[in-house]
Order: C-alpha cells, then sequence, then structure tokens
C-alpha cells in the first residue's frame, strides 16, 4: 500500500527559502531580490512515493511538467528501485491519491497510464481517491513531505543536486528513509484520452463511490 503525491513545485537558484535555520552570526545566506524563472537552472517537480507498512519513501525530482505519465513514471521508478524488491510476492497494489491534479480521480490519462503500469508488473493496481477537502490525511503530506520541507528549511535550493541530497537526508526519530532521483523526461501537456479509449480500459469501479475506488487490471485494453 502506497501513498502518493506531488510536493510544491520550487523554482531552482538562490532563491529565499521560508524558515529559520542556524548560521554562523554575520554569515548569511544571500539570495537573490526577485524569485523569477531562470531558463538555465530551471524548476524542480517533487512526485513521491510513501511505503505506509515500511515507512520509506521514494521521490523522483521531475524538471518538465507533473502530468499523469510522469505520475506513473515515478510510482513504475520505485516498484522497480525499491517495491518490487521489498514486496517480490506481491499480487496486487494499492495506491492511495488526492482527487485532483496530475493523479486526480477526473484524469482520463492517470488511468491509461495505470493500465499500462499494472500489465508491465502484471498484478492488479487498486486506487483510492480521498474525496474533496481531505487531501490533508492523505498520509505522505505529514509523514514524509513535511519532514523535507523541515530539512530544507532557510536553505537556497541552488541546484537539482541539491535538492536531492537534502530530500535524500531526510530522516525522522520514527525511522523515515527516503531515496531520490533526478527524473530529466519529458512529459509534454495536452495528450487526450477519448471516451472509446477511457471505455477500452480494464477497469473495474468499486462498489462504494466508484468514481473514487476503482481497480485497473492487467492484460489487454479491451477492443
Amino acid at each position: 500500500m502506497i501513498s502518493v503525491d506531488t510536493k510544491k513545485k520550487e523554482l531552482v537558484g538562490a532563491f529565499k527559502n521560508g524558515g529559520r535555520e542556524w548560521q554562523p552570526k554575520g554569515q548569511p545566506e544571500e539570495v537573490k531580490v526577485h524569485d523569477f524563472l531562470e531558463p538555465t537552472l530551471g524548476k524542480a517537480i517533487p512526485y513521491g512515493v510513501y511505503d505506509l507498512s515500511e515507512n520509506q519513501g521514494w521521490v523522483s525530482v521531475g524538471i518538465d511538467h507533473d502530468t499523469a505519465l510522469f505520475a506513473s513514471e515515478v510510482i513504475r521508478r520505485w516498484w522497480k528501485k525499491m517495491g518490487s524488491k521489498r514486496y517480490g510476492n506481491a499480487r496486487e497494489l494499492l495506491i492511495t491519491a488526492d482527487g485532483g491534479g496530475s493523479n486526480g480521480s477526473r484524469c482520463r490519462l492517470w488511468k491509461v497510464a495505470l493500465q499500462q503500469l499494472a500489465s508491465k508488473l502484471a498484478m492488479p493496481i487498486h486506487v483510492c481517491h480521498f474525496p474533496p477537502g481531505t487531501s490533508k490525511w492523505n498520509k505522505i503530506e505529514h509523514r514524509m513531505f513535511s519532514h523535507i520541507t523541515r530539512n530544507w528549511r532557510g536553505r537556497p535550493l541552488i541546484s537539482h543536486e541539491v535538492i536531492i541530497k537534502l530530500i535524500a537526508n531526510t530522516t525522522t526519530q520514527a525511522g523515515l528513509k527516503i531515496r531520490a532521483e533526478l527524473d530529466p523526461g519529458t512529459y509534454p501537456t495536452g495528450i487526450g484520452v477519448s471516451d472509446a479509449e477511457l471505455a477500452a480500459l480494464n477497469l473495474k469501479r468499486g462498489k462504494f463511490h466508484g468514481d473514487w475506488n476503482y481497480t485497473l487490471l492487467p492484460g489487454r485494453i479491451k477492443k
């Protein structure tokens, strides 16, 4: 069972980062007055996967767009590098997610991407979305993302390498461990999914709020 979500996007560069951090007197961190995007540095899009039972997480830092294809790719990477090694005998995967964004309940491309992932992993993928207004209960928010924010408080995020190191160095007394890596891939926006393509998915809606609770079954897409 995993919890997924996108953390707040960050501009990469010597910009002000909220919070307080110890610094020798008279040696403040110098930052820029205005926080305009620097084309040579770009932005950082941290998308995370949090393993509820193991208190461990994975974060892919994207540089392009936060799309459903990006979200599913992060889950695939987590499974390949962490999940499959810990749950080699797993027969199904349960994902809890917010109701909006790249992994939203109304996002058709999200369902298409999960269908492809379910077929690659050869296991059903169950999805449970939090209803509108309840995303704060998504475990990844207060068990992983909040600690990442606290760990890099007051520190300018001057490069993607710095961001990745700060994320990977985030720990807690409860034993939280996180792995992080850069995803340099491109994920174009504006990809549409027709009614026919949606109807062709091996998607089984749950009896309780089927729009929020459903399963993508592995195998070929229906003709």
